[in-house]
């Protein structure tokens, strides 16, 4: 994120701008939110974690960045395809708490990003919002558990974590899902230490809910449509997460048929390589997790498209094969047109899955972020 966002951030008591109308400030590349210089005096992912939940789903003022990750694909009784990505971004402004009197005195910045993908209806819609930790416009707790910004919010339903309430919309498109855990969590990298660089700290920790039942409601304007479908949980937090030679990142969350997952981020260098720090996780319908490596997988683009807005180039379908396991998946977009031209620009969109392994048929369903383009 750039430092004029980050500023931005600062001045605003809240605030909603949809992809399509004006936008509050300079637009920068996803990126940068991870790259830029820290400030040491933050705490920072050193090493191994001893989690604790529930206070663990909620923020840790301390590092620098956070947020909290819903993406899911969604079918109405007839068969309506949509998806959906509701995430809040915490942003530390300062390491240390705000000693002014004032009511409005924070420093948290807090970001909401909504997209929601109507596939038959050939239409994807964004929408932002802005706050600072203050007045109760944003922030989170952990029991009972809720993160929110104004009216955006995911909230238990009851006393544990879990079933939980997703409430968010605009004008033109909205949700409101409960989801209910179906599979147990999954601490990527080292036992959820998840390094993105060989410096001390460039690290995050890490862990999700790969398979979440959805239900709910999606409207598309006037519009409102029952759904069911299966939803994916992120948390992720740090300071400094990625090396500065990186230039994005590609990273694909996959749900299979068959009750697995794939969960695989390459990070891409400066000068067009993988990053050795990519990784990533295929969970077993048991919930076993298998780590990934780059060794471990091999990424295709085999189609591009060109955004008409910002003009970037994304590779937006792939084969991903995991030779190891003698598994190939084609990833395609359920629609070209799903980049998230909004202050921070990326590419995050609901996809398909086919393939195969060892002859058997796979297909499922997923999301795929692509940032640096």
């Amino acid at each position: 994120m750039s430092r004029s966002i980050c500023i931005l951030l600062i001045a605003l008591g809240g605030c909603a701008a949809p992809a399509d109308g004006p936008q509050p400030a300079q637009q920068g590349n996803a990126t940068r939110f991870l790259t830029e210089p820290s400030d040491h005096e933050y705490a920072r992912a050193l090493g191994s974690r001893a989690f604790r939940f529930p206070e663990d789903h909620a923020a840790h003022d301390e590092y620098r960045n956070e947020w909290w990750y819903f993406t899911g694909n969604l079918r109405d009784a007839g068969g309506r395809h949509f998806g959906f990505e509701l995430t809040f971004f915490r942003y530390a402004m300062s390491p240390e708490p705000v000693s002014r009197e004032s009511a409005w005195g924070a420093n948290q910045a807090w970001m909401a990003h909504l997209a929601i993908t109507d596939t038959d209806g050939r239409e994807f819609m964004a929408a932002e919002r802005f706050s600072r930790q203050a007045l109760g416009l944003a922030g989170s707790q952990a029991e009972p558990f809720r993160v929110w910004l104004e009216d955006w919010a995911a909230t238990g339903d009851g006393p544990g974590f879990l079933p939980l309430h997703l409430s968010a919309g605009t004008d033109r498109a909205g949700i409101e899902l409960t989801l209910s855990g179906t599979k147990p969590m999954v601490f990527h990298g080292d036992n959820g230490l998840d390094p993105k660089g060989p410096e001390p700290g460039n690290a995050s920790y890490y862990y999700s809910l790969t398979r979440l039942e959805a239900a709910g409601t999606v409207r598309v304007a006037d519009e409102e449509f029952a759904v069911n479908g299966t939803a994916w949980m992120d948390r992720e937090w740090g300071t400094s997460a990625l090396s500065p030679n990186l230039a994005g990142w590609d990273w694909f969350a996959l749900q299979l048929t068959d009750n697995r997952e794939v969960m695989y981020y390459r990070l891409r260098t400066d000068d067009g390589e993988t990053s050795p720090f990519s990784g990533g996780s295929l969970l077993l319908a048991d919930g076993t997790r298998i780590a990934l490596s780059p060794q471990d997988v091999i990424l295709t683009p085999l189609e591009y498209w060109t955004s008409d807005t910002s003009g970037a180039r994304y590779p937006i379908a792939w084969q991903l094969g995991l030779p190891g396991q003698e598994m190939t998946l084609q990833v395609r977009p359920y629609l070209q047109e799903q980049e998230l031209n909004l202050t921070v620009r990326y590419w995050e969109g609901a996809v398909s899955v086919t393939g195969s392994q060892r002859e058997t048929a796979i297909n499922g369903d997923g999301y795929v972020e692509l940032t640096g383009y």
